[in-house]
């Protein structure tokens, strides 16, 4: 069987799989799940194209790899064939640990164990069936491999994962504040002393990929009714996994979506329960929308709300507020319940306050290096000229309640 293959892909045109291995690994079924993973979860609800799948986003990941250890490579660096394979399965499988609808449903279905870890659970299993091919990979995802510039591409500031969801994101849900350079900071990209470097001339696509990168939250991933959507699907799973820990058997549930609300399951308990992880890898945004829809005429009232509230998108309302956010959230609470009496006791499901969290780019954690005409190396916030790159070196934090409408 020829297992060279292409891919036709929207953003970046034919992707090669290069490598029998990587072929392999990409047909296995729990690398297949990633087709029914939404790389922006609920997203669609405000931007009805962004339905592409974390699958899409890693194939991308692993063609931007690709052609920075071409640059890398052709700069003279030493990057082994088998160097070159592992890279390409690190960035390939550094999301195969995502549970439903991406990051939504780690703190209700996994009890705030986080993906990575699980990717790395998984990453193992899989290394045990391919006969330990997989061992170097591993290495370089966890950032124990030699060669530290390895492990940067795939996790770091300026990795390929960053690269390729900016620029996949920013084209399927049609915000234009998120296309980056991709191409240019790529060929801009050196080593220098084991560490990723870029060369003083990429410095104003460096400065371009870390504004889109600020606005893409603001108007993506961060965006008023994205958080809503998030927040409503994380109480209705709560909401379920209350009634069901109360008695509610008939409670309608998929096979793998019961096994998360019966079971309180720890990371520890991923290596030393194969039943767990057999149930995760089958667990997909599938599950959960077809629980909503069942649970739309559930005879729980809030149950049934919140279901209806992500179906019909009728989304709950967020609220950004500066100060006196406790009293504006009970006057919300006395506006709603006056007219909803009997739904106070669900009070835990309806309202809360939160932060929202933007942070562009982190000082100082693994920094981006600027590679000068002389050869020094110099640290790029030092270096712009944007007095606004400097302040996103801070996390920009907005509070705000969320709320039901009346």
């Amino acid at each position: 069987m020829n297992k060279y293959k292409i891919i036709n892909d929207p953003v970046y045109g034919f992707i090669e799989i290069p490598s029998e291995l990587v072929f392999d690994v990409i047909s296995h079924p729990y690398f297949q799940r990633l087709r029914r993973i939404r790389q922006m979860g609920l997203a669609e609800l405000v931007y009805p194209g962004a339905t592409h799948s974390r699958f899409h986003h890693v194939l991308g990941a692993m063609h931007l790899m690709n052609q920075a250890l071409d640059v890398l490579i052709n700069k003279g660096h030493h990057i082994t064939e088998s160097e070159i394979e592992s890279a390409l399965l690190a960035i390939l499988l550094h999301d195969i640990g995502h549970g439903p609808f991406s990051h939504t449903l780690e703190a209700t279905i996994l009890n705030g164990v986080h993906h990575e870890e699980v990717s790395l659970r998984i990453f193992e299993v899989l290394n045990e069936e391919f006969g330990g091919k997989l061992s170097k990979a591993i290495e370089i995802f966890k950032g124990t491999y030699p060669k530290h510039f390895l492990h940067q591409l795939v996790s770091g500031q300026l990795d390929t994962d960053r690269m390729d969801y900016l620029n996949r994101d920013s084209f399927y849900s049609g915000v234009a504040e998120g296309v980056i350079g991709y191409d240019r900071i790529i060929k801009m990209l050196d080593v220098y002393d084991g560490q990723l470097v870029v060369e003083e001339k990429g410095i104003y696509s460096i400065e371009k990929f870390i504004v889109s990168r600020r606005l893409m939250y603001w108007q993506a991933y961060l965006h008023k009714a994205s958080i809503a959507a998030d927040h409503t699907l994380v109480n209705v799973l709560k909401r379920a996994k209350d009634l069901y820990s109360e008695g509610r058997r008939d409670l309608f549930l998929s096979p793998h979506l019961e096994h998360f609300f019966a079971n309180q399951i720890s990371i520890e308990d991923f290596y030393y329960k194969d039943i767990h992880l057999k149930n995760f890898v089958l667990l997909d945004d599938v599950d959960i929308l077809f629980s909503l829809k069942m649970w739309m005429n559930d005879k729980d009232e809030i149950l049934s709300l919140l279901s209806k509230s992500l179906i019909d998108r009728r989304l709950f309302k967020i609220m950004y507020i500066e100060k006196d956010i406790d009293d504006i959230l009970e006057q919300k609470k006395s506006d709603f319940y006056l007219i909803y009496p009997h739904l106070k006791i669900y009070d835990k499901y309806l309202f809360l306050k939160d932060t929202a969290i933007n942070n562009a780019y982190i000082s100082g954690k693994d920094s981006i290096l600027i590679k000068m005409k002389d050869g020094s190396i110099k640290d790029f916030e030092e270096l712009t000229e944007i007095m606004t790159i400097k302040s996103m070196s801070q996390p920009m934090v907005k509070p705000y309640i969320f709320y039901p409408i009346l």
